[in-house]
């Protein structure tokens, strides 16, 4: 059974899909827009939502846990210095999902996750 699960497995075991996730949030801090699958999308934008709510109290408690979970010190730099300053007035939904259509290769479905105000 599997009473209150509430995370994506996404074929991969724990540390790996924590680093795949870490990893997509911080390219979505850096470059404020990546094309993923639709699953891996839902997941990054419930990691990416809660780095952004820490963020918007700018505390240094907050920074380094940030930075333990994301490990990218320059995302994490341009999170608290410009992100944050952006969603300030915002009580959630920071980010945006498109969904683009289906891969070439092997017929996933994929979409953009965006920040929803970007530079």
């Amino acid at each position: 059974m599997r009473h209150r699960v509430d995370r994506r497995r996404l074929g991969r075991y724990g540390s790996h899909r924590m680093a795949m996730l870490s990893n997509l949030t911080a390219s979505l801090f850096l470059t404020e827009r990546v094309e993923t699958t639709v699953t891996k999308a839902k997941e990054v934008r419930r990691f990416a939502e809660r780095m952004i709510t820490k963020a918007k109290t700018g505390d240094l408690h907050n920074r380094r846990i940030v930075a333990s979970r994301m490990g990218n010190p320059e995302a994490v730099k341009k999170l608290f210095d410009e992100i944050s300053g952006r969603f300030t007035e915002r009580q959630g939904g920071y980010t945006r999902i498109i969904k683009t259509g289906y891969r070439k290769g092997d017929a996933a479905p994929m979409a953009i996750i965006e920040l929803v105000e970007r530079s």
